[in-house]
């Protein structure tokens, strides 16, 4: 069974940075997807950035050029570096994941295995 825990949330200023973190466990996947989605309170939930197992990426227009998605295949570890921040990304962040055999990967493919989630707030 996979597992996901996400670490690196917190409270910074607008303009700030931060890093999230993504520990995966129990893959059996030999291809898989994995995304950062969003849900702030009152507000549907978004998909952030995806990254396929060939390292492909997918982007919200709100945060290109901003957030950067990326893993360590030796450490198991789903990255979101967040740059820029703005008080619009202050949501509560979700780490998904799974195989890419059926769906494909992106942002708009269901996913059916997620983290707890981490909490990212923006100051003004």
């Amino acid at each position: 069974q996979v597992q996901l825990v996400e670490s690196g949330g917190g409270s910074v200023q607008s303009g700030g940075s931060l890093r999230l973190s993504c520990a995966a466990s129990g893959y059996t996947y030999s291809a898989y997807c994995m995304g950062w989605f969003r849900q702030a309170p009152g507000k549907e939930r978004e998909g952030v950035a995806a990254i396929d197992s060939d390292g492909s990426t997918w982007y919200a227009d709100s945060v290109k050029g901003r957030f950067t998605i990326s893993q360590d295949y030796a450490k198991n570890t789903l990255y979101l570096q967040m740059n820029s921040l703005k008080p619009d990304d202050t949501a509560m962040y979700y780490c998904a994941a799974d195989s890419r055999a059926l769906l494909g990967c992106g942002l708009s493919r269901t996913f059916y295995t997620w983290g707890q989630g981490t909490q990212v707030t923006i100051s003004s």
